[in-house]
This record gives structure tokens, sequence and C-alpha cells, in this order.
């Protein structure tokens, strides 16, 4: 079952024992802040859970699948996560 942003809102409701308008409030504003970062194109590093980079992706030729057509794919941003060690070691049982 995937993490939402509802679930995330009531968890941190449940664990700082605060109305749940707030915690809602307190969740759109760390995830808001988030996309902002990187948006701006900066990273963002959280300790012991990972780093979202954003990188540059360069033009580059493609090729329609269905017609065989070559196109010409424009630059864009992209953003990647590496999970830290931690976190790693956590997912695998260690």
């Amino acid at each position: 079952m995937a993490l939402t942003k509802q679930t995330i809102a009531e968890r941190i409701g449940d664990g700082l024992g605060i109305p749940k308008n707030q915690s809602i409030e307190i969740a759109e504003a760390l995830l808001e802040l988030i996309k902002s970062t990187l948006a701006a194109g900066d990273d963002v590093l959280v300790s012991g859970f990972g780093k979202f980079c954003v990188k540059e992706k360069a033009e580059r030729k493609g090729r329609n699948p269905a017609t065989g057509e070559v196109a010409i794919l424009p630059a864009r941003r992209v953003v990647t996560f590496k999970c830290s060690a931690k976190l790693r070691d956590k997912v695998n049982g260690g």
C-alpha cells in the first residue's frame, strides 16, 4: 500500500497530538517547500532518508515506435532520488 499525503498528515497529527487540520497544513507546507526547492534547481537532502536531485537532460534524438519517425526530444530537467545507506539497510532488513 502506498503512503498517501492524507496518511502522512494523520500520522503527524497522531504523533504530535495536534488537530487534523493543523497536521494537514504542516504536511502541505513541507511538500510545497520540497517542490519549490526542486523547481528552483536545488537539491533536497534529508539526513538518514536520501537526496532528491535535479538533473539536466540534454536534447536527444528519439524515435516514434509506432511509425519509426525520428524526432528530436527537447532538453529537460528530471528529479532523481538516491536513498541513504541507512534507509537502504532498513529496507533490506539490516
